[in-house]
């Protein structure tokens, strides 16, 4: 069976987080994803290794289902090599630092000119116009100046996000865009650019906190774990009281509230006039917390977890990334999945978190540095002993 992007190929410039991630998308809806490399590689293949001359973590995880080869596009030699790799592709991704690609002889005009069907997407922190932008940015950056920061912590502390809402988020911003633009060449017959900023991304990923401010006129406040507008809605502890032995519990309708009380062995507030609505309920967020975490203390995460979604009530318990690797409905949907890296050895990975019926995602390990030189050179008619000599000669 084939896969919906049988066909693209994308050259991938990308590093970190927010492009790769962008990438290993589309590489794991079909498409043929070509990591364009320095010789010495990606910089988070070794700099954020924990063991010598082996490939990260960092880059196992945001490199599968990906070709790699490598190039020297400071150089003359690279640059033509790279051009002519153009010429055979559908998409460049990139989000080197701001004017990066201008420098290098390689900003879109040019390569709209090598090649009129070619999507070039970028990634940057505050996209390409404005004051901020030759403004570089990673994560933190971009949840500060996105608003994520502001919302996230208690009412006296800001806190960062450990979640890729910055990266990620604005990778699959990212994607959405090339994949757009994809379908419109098909009408078009012309490629065009895709720009996405993380600060856009993260605003985009914080839209719903914005009815706050057309409220009240000023910020969201910080409210920690509970909800302003419903209860119960927070964490809660449970046996045997580890760092992350907490369930969340979210009431959001009277039924949800009646299921819950009833639960707690305490049906008749289900009818109790101070609990008649979510607002009403809100108002009543100390009372009702300790009467529910009375309960789940008696209990561990997944007891809690599995009596209350039994009955209607959401909640969900508090995993670790070592629970996730291990969960077996994780294992049974196919999102954690295991492989055998050709250096790390057999891996648990997570998987592709989109399903498509007839497009079915097999995943596979990160290159080697330089893997696909010879497939991919050789493809654009490069003999053996000219692929040697630009070996020789630092050019791959």
């Amino acid at each position: 069976m084939g896969q919906a992007l049988d066909g693209i190929r994308v050259l991938d410039l990308t590093a970190y987080e927010a492009g790769p991630s962008c990438t290993e998308m589309l590489a794991w809806l079909g498409a043929d994803v070509v990591k364009v490399e320095p010789p010495a590689g990606e910089v988070t293949r070794t700099t954020m290794s924990d063991q010598p001359d082996m490939d990260s973590w960092y880059f196992v995880l945001l490199n599968a289902n990906k070709k790699s080869v490598t190039v020297d596009l400071k150089s003359e030699r690279g640059r033509q090599l790279f051009e002519r790799m153009v010429a055979g592709a559908d998409v460049v991704v990139e989000n080197l630092g701001p004017g990066a690609m201008d420098r290098l002889g390689l900003g879109y005009e040019r390569l709209r000119e090598i090649n009129p069907r070619i999507i070039a997407a970028s990634i940057k922190g505050f996209g390409s116009t404005g004051p901020y932008a030759q403004f570089k940015s990673f994560e933190p950056i971009a949840q500060a100046m996105g608003g994520a920061i502001s919302l996230t912590g208690s009412p006296e502390t800001p806190v960062r996000i450990n979640a890729g809402v910055g990266d990620t988020n604005t990778g699959m911003h990212c994607a959405i865009g090339i994949l757009a633009a994809i379908v419109q060449r098909q009408a078009t017959g012309e490629g065009q650019r895709v720009e996405v900023a993380q600060q856009d991304a993260v605003v985009n990923l914080i839209r719903i906190r914005f009815r706050d401010s057309y409220l009240t006129g000023k910020g969201t406040p910080r409210l920690g774990t509970r909800s302003q507008v419903t209860a119960p809605s927070n964490l809660f502890r449970c046996r045997p009281f580890g760092p992350n032995d907490y369930v969340y519990i979210h009431c959001a309708s009277m039924e949800m509230w009646k299921a819950l009380v009833r639960v707690l062995g305490r049906s008749e507030l289900g009818d109790d006039p101070r609990f008649k609505s979510p607002r009403s309920r809100a108002q009543q967020q100390e009372e009702i917390d300790a009467m529910v975490e009375a309960w789940t203390e008696k209990r561990t995460k997944h007891e809690a977890m599995e009596t209350l979604g039994a009955v209607g009530v959401p909640c969900g318990a508090v995993l670790d990334t070592a629970e996730l690797l291990a969960d077996p409905s994780l294992a049974e949907r196919g999102m954690m999945v295991s492989m055998d890296h050709p250096k790390r050895g057999r891996v648990t990975f997570p998987g592709n978190p989109v399903r498509l019926s007839a497009s079915p995602t097999t995943v596979t390990p990160s290159p080697l540095l330089g893997e696909h030189n010879e497939e991919i050179y050789g493809g654009l008619g490069c003999t053996a002993e000219e692929i040697s000599a630009l070996k020789r000669d630092g050019v791959i």
